[in-house]
């Protein structure tokens, strides 16, 4: 019996410690989505990498056009080689030239290939780091308010999985979107301006 009294007391006691912690929680929500989709310095980022998308674009072009005219030459040459109207020795010198031609092609062909890996593996990366840098920000702004207005917990409502309900007044998406905006030296209400040589969406 007296053993029984202890257990109840000891589940007494740590009924009421939860109860007290929960009450001493305060708990708010965000939408990283909306924060991140709505934050400045992402369409800025954006802007940027979508520059940098036009101009290897235009080198890519620039290479494969080289290597087309390196293909007309090559069968111009070719031609040539075979035309009985002109010397031998010119046909022997057109069929070297002709084999000149082929090897500057496969080198001029694996460098367009390299150079298109690289440009996919660099904007890749580049994006990468920008997404991360820019939910570094918003995880501290998120920090900053939660903080000043006591809450000990903020759960991320883009996450259906984790949040299962919450009152959107305990929503701090916008104030903490309101900061990080702030200041910003673009025009947030207003869609990017596609760079030129973009082409446009169906």
């Amino acid at each position: 019996m007296k053993k029984l009294n202890v257990v109840l007391l000891t589940f007494a006691l740590f009924a009421a410690t939860a109860v007290s912690v929960q009450a001493e929680t305060k708990i708010a929500t965000v939408d990283m989505k909306k924060l991140f989709t709505n934050y400045w310095k992402r369409k800025s980022a954006e802007a940027l990498l979508d520059t940098r998308k036009v101009e290897l674009r235009k080198e890519l072009k620039d290479m494969a056009e080289g290597l087309e005219k390196a293909q007309a030459d090559y069968k111009k040459l070719l031609e040539q080689a075979n035309d009985t109207a002109i010397s031998a020795d010119e046909r022997e010198k057109r069929r070297q030239a002709a084999t000149d031609k082929v090897k500057e092609m496969n080198s001029s062909k694996l460098a367009l290939e390299q150079f298109q890996r690289q440009a996919e593996s660099q904007l890749a990366d580049q994006s990468q780091r920008m997404s991360a840098n820019i939910v570094s920000e918003i995880q501290k702004v998120v920090a900053e308010k939660a903080k000043a207005a006591g809450y000990t917990l903020v759960l991320n409502t883009t996450t259906v999985e984790v949040v299962v309900y919450s009152d959107s007044t305990v929503d701090i998406s916008d104030a903490v979107l309101a900061q990080l905006n702030a200041g910003a030296p673009i025009d947030v209400t207003k869609p990017l301006a596609t760079p030129a040589g973009t082409p446009s969406q169906p």
